[in-house]
């Protein structure tokens, strides 16, 4: 199959619930009013570090609408789908973007890029010469 290669975000990101890999940024987030099979859902405008599935016509809540489903590409678990074309005028704006399922997904702070500053003085005895 090949090695997998996956982008690393900064800072905040929404993660794998299963293996931790990064999907997407908050400042992707386009809305958190979104539902799904398993409960609560998030539409980003992007996402990284997935696979898709095939192209597949959905009848949901909002109409019909084409799309695929994603997958994490490091553990392979269904995290959300992705809208590829709406049939209804009105649902037009969610082409293009990705829903990811919450109960799919973490929102994580990359703690490797924090730094612990020491705010106490020393309180050494002896004295450097």
């Amino acid at each position: 199959m090949g090695r997998i290669f996956t982008v690393e975000l900064e800072g905040r990101s929404y993660r794998c619930r299963f293996c931790r890999t990064h999907l997407a940024l908050p400042d992707d987030l386009v809305s958190r009013s979104f539902h799904c099979r398993r409960g609560k859902a998030y539409l980003f405008n992007r996402s990284v570090n997935i696979s898709m599935g095939p192209l597949e016509e959905r009848l949901m809540l909002s109409g019909m609408h084409t799309v695929a489903d994603i997958f994490c590409c490091c553990c392979g678990q269904n995290v959300g789908w992705k809208y590829e074309s709406a049939h209804e005028k009105a649902q037009k704006y969610k082409e293009g973007k990705f829903v990811l399922e919450r109960g799919r997904i973490v929102d994580e702070i990359d703690l490797s890029t924090e730094v612990y500053i020491d705010t106490h003085g020393s309180t050494s005895d002896t004295e450097d010469s």
